[in-house]
């Protein structure tokens, strides 16, 4: 059987983003998340890879060494005058996994973030599956399936609403 990755909500990740010590922890924080990025795209993020005008950041090379353009979300702008992060994949997992035991009680790692963002829009913001596959840089949308979890309360209210 297959164990679902942990996720955690918003308003806890907001918490963790208040509580954060720097500003470079509270920008990967806020990537983590809204961006939905991967630790090594986080560390490896450098200003020229942030297109304002246009609304989008770069992600060069990532895992299977694809690049992609995904849009700035509303949150991470004004975080982005942080970088870059500067800090190794090492520590940013320490200083996350103890923020996240000490802030909201939770053992976190750095990937749920990644996973709280995608289920994130796909329950809150009711984002298509489809755009969160290309957001994520997914090339089977089998793999994003894998990062949403529906919120049971969600579902539950689905099925309910069917019936009225």
């Amino acid at each position: 059987m297959i164990k679902l990755p942990d996720t955690i909500t918003e308003k806890e990740v907001k918490e963790l983003i208040k509580s954060a010590r720097t500003n470079k922890l509270k920008l990967a924080i806020v990537l983590g998340f809204y961006q939905a990025l991967r630790v090594s795209e986080v560390i490896s993020l450098n200003k020229e890879d942030i297109d304002m005008e246009r609304g989008f950041i770069h992600i060069k090379q990532s895992k299977g060494k694809k690049d992609r353009h995904i849009p700035i979300q509303e949150p991470t702008k004004f975080y982005l005058r942080y970088l870059p992060i500067e800090v190794t994949r090492q520590a940013l997992h320490k200083a996350l996994k103890s923020l996240g035991k000490k802030i909201i009680s939770k053992d976190i790692h750095f990937h749920t973030l990644r996973h709280s963002g995608a289920s994130y829009y796909l329950n809150e913001k009711r984002i298509d599956i489809r755009f969160i596959q290309e957001f994520l840089g997914h090339s089977r949308l089998s793999t994003t399936q894998i990062y949403t979890h529906v919120n049971p309360n969600q579902l539950k209210n689905a099925f309910e609403n069917a019936w009225r």
